[in-house]
């Protein structure tokens, strides 16, 4: 079929067939989609068999729970992370920390602390570096946002994240910082290392017939908000990781690269109440201000509660 007899078959079954109330943006959405899938069909010419192992592969990718790593994995996040840049510029929109992916593992409802919070929960401290995440929280003139909402989260030592990881107590390695009257935020937690997909995954399945690793260098992701100020979606990697770009979810961003820089002297170590070395990551914060015109940064997608 050609493209004109395509989309005459779609409007006849998709558009024609309607009896009752229409969701206009939904039937848009869903006639394009098939329109290009039709097309695609046409032009790959994919066998029947074909056609269902993907949608075998979809089907199984949903039961992992896996759709989002692939949203990451294939660098549709990272797309949308693009679209929204251009959005941003075209609003007049400058300056800022940069966005990058959310990832598939934030965790609503995290203990909320002002100024200082621990992450770890402890059982770890024998085993990883003790890390020191600190920054400010201002916006694009360098004035202090106090009160800002710092939600943060990362991976243990083996790559995992509690809630999805049961192994772990709740809300390991996860918690909300308000800044402090000074735009500040402390974090002692541990040092996150990177991860890979599951192996036996449907995500990896897919990578290895692109012939692709898929692997994430250590990072850190955030949430940080406060009145008046678009939302930021962004995480932080570690300068030295073997991944730090390479990685498959294409998340590192210029500005957005971290060094964990190692802390010995016996005086800033009893500043932070630790009894050993530990690491020290700096992540100041710049927010920009909201404006009416360019659409929200807030994005609905469902998310796991605890």
């Amino acid at each position: 079929m050609n493209r004109q007899a395509i989309d005459a078959l779609i409007k006849k079954m998709n558009v024609d067939t309607a009896t009752g109330p229409v969701d206009t943006r939904v039937q848009q959405v869903v006639i394009r989609l098939l329109e290009d899938l039709f097309q695609a069909i046409e032009y790959l010419d994919l066998t029947p068999s074909e056609i269902w192992k993907g949608l075998e592969y979809i089907t199984d990718a949903g039961k992992a729970n896996e759709l989002g790593l692939l949203a990451a994995g294939l660098g549709l996040e990272h797309y949308l992370d693009l679209r929204a840049d251009e959005v941003d510029a075209k609003a007049g929109i400058s300056g800022g920390t940069p966005r990058t992916i959310e990832g598939p593992l934030y965790v609503s409802g995290a203990p909320e602390s002002v100024g200082f919070a621990r992450m770890d929960d402890g059982t770890e401290s024998d085993k990883i570096d003790a890390l020191i995440i600190e920054g400010t929280v201002t916006d694009n003139n360098g004035n202090i946002i106090e009160n800002a909402k710092v939600e943060v989260w990362h991976a243990n030592s083996l790559g995992n994240y509690s809630f999805f990881d049961k192994s772990q107590s709740d809300f390991n390695l996860r918690r909300t910082i308000l800044s402090d009257a000074d735009g500040k935020y402390v974090a002692l937690t541990t040092m996150p290392v990177g991860y890979g997909c599951p192996p036996e995954g449907t995500t990896q399945a897919l990578l290895n017939k692109l012939g692709r690793h898929g692997n994430r260098p250590s990072h850190v992701h955030y949430f940080v908000s406060a009145p008046g100020f678009r939302k930021l979606t962004t995480q932080f990697n570690i300068e030295g990781d073997k991944y730090l770009w390479d990685d498959f979810a294409f998340a590192t961003r210029d500005g957005l690269v971290a060094t964990a820089v190692d802390v010995t002297d016996a005086t800033e170590i009893k500043r932070y109440g630790l009894d050993k070395a530990f690491k020290h990551i700096t992540f100041n914060i710049e927010l920009v201000k909201e404006v009416a015109s360019a659409p929200s940064t807030e994005v609905e997608r469902r998310r796991a509660s605890a």
